[in-house]
């Protein structure tokens, strides 16, 4: 089907770029694609996609512990890709990248990226390091609140994106790096900084919060029954600030994407649990084949009207595209 949009697809500057480290095999196609985004146009004309919208990549920003570097990278990243959309606004869409690091200043640069720039939310790389590179701080502490309240104001989705633990802070994968990345740790790390979010109640401050996760809820769907079930047992008091169950906030809150996870039985599951109004079509590009997502997509045992829903229809009411 043509006129897909896909929600986590990516770009780098040579600021954010880093080592090819395990992609060393491919690093000299995956890092031009990364470097221009047009590279994606053939692909995208071939398999339907009519608009991706564009993030940083991971870990950027987040991995920057000085916040006025982490600034300064941050506007520079988002100039950049808003000069790429200018050239092609019909094809591109922007996912603004945000210094973490200083809330107030996250907050300044997401009001201008969206009031200035056009771009429709924001991505973040997961936890930022500030400070110090062994420092990892979530965004479910007090200090964020007034950030988050920007955010419901502006009407936008964050969606939470992967990044690896940090070393000291990860001892289970010692002698066990295949385990790192997409392979697992990037789900594991995403979903427990999306349930401190839900468990922080930051959800009651802030109820009209829309957040995106993506390759199909990093894990979460599966097992949202039992972490209800085991929270409320004996009838127990929950034992976090929120004030209601996981289940409640997931449902309501978040939104799934399928980037990187093309797989029926998860999107499945992920239909039973949050319903067809919350899931919405990604690839990870350049990290993932384009040709493959759009495939099985197209092949996914879904209605017609189901399927445009996912492919196109709910990015375009989340995120008020006009294509």
């Amino acid at each position: 089907m043509d006129g897909k949009v896909a929600l986590e697809e990516h770009f780098a500057i040579d600021a954010t770029l880093g080592e090819p480290n395990a992609f060393a095999p491919v690093w000299p196609e995956l890092s031009r694609r990364l470097l221009n985004i047009d590279a994606s146009l053939a692909d995208m004309d071939e398999h339907g996609v009519a608009m991706m919208v564009m993030s940083l990549n991971a870990p950027a920003v987040q991995a920057i512990p000085d916040a006025a570097t982490a600034i300064a990278v941050a506007r520079r990243a988002n100039d950049a890709l808003a000069d790429a959309i200018v050239m092609r606004s019909d094809r591109f869409a922007g996912f603004a990248a945000l210094p973490m690091q200083d809330p107030d200043a996250a907050a300044l640069e997401l009001t201008r990226c969206v009031k200035e720039l056009g771009f429709v939310g924001a991505l973040v790389n997961g936890f930022s390091q500030i400070g110090n590179v062994d420092n990892a701080t979530y965004y479910d502490g007090p200090a964020y609140r007034a950030f988050w309240a920007t955010v419901e104001r502006l009407d936008v989705p964050f969606y939470l994106h992967p990044r690896n633990p940090l070393p000291g802070h990860a001892p289970q994968y010692q002698d066990h790096a295949w385990m790192l990345g997409p392979n697992w740790a990037f789900a594991a790390e995403t979903a427990v900084h999306a349930l401190r979010l839900i468990g922080s109640g930051l959800f009651d401050a802030h109820p009209r919060l829309k957040i995106i996760l993506g390759h199909l809820g990093e894990g979460i769907p599966a097992l949202l029954w039992r972490i209800d079930n085991r929270n409320g047992w004996m009838k127990l008091p929950h034992r976090y600030t929120a004030k209601h169950s996981v289940a409640p906030y997931f449902h309501r809150n978040f939104y799934l994407t399928t980037a990187g996870n093309f797989h029926t039985p998860a999107l499945d599951n992920c239909l039973a649990e949050v319903g067809d109004d919350h899931l919405l079509f990604s690839i990870d590009w350049p990290f993932e084949d384009i040709g493959q997502a759009c495939r099985w997509l197209e092949g996914a045992p879904l209605d017609d009207a189901r399927r445009a829903k996912i492919a196109r229809e709910n990015a375009i009411k989340l995120l008020k595209l006009k294509i």
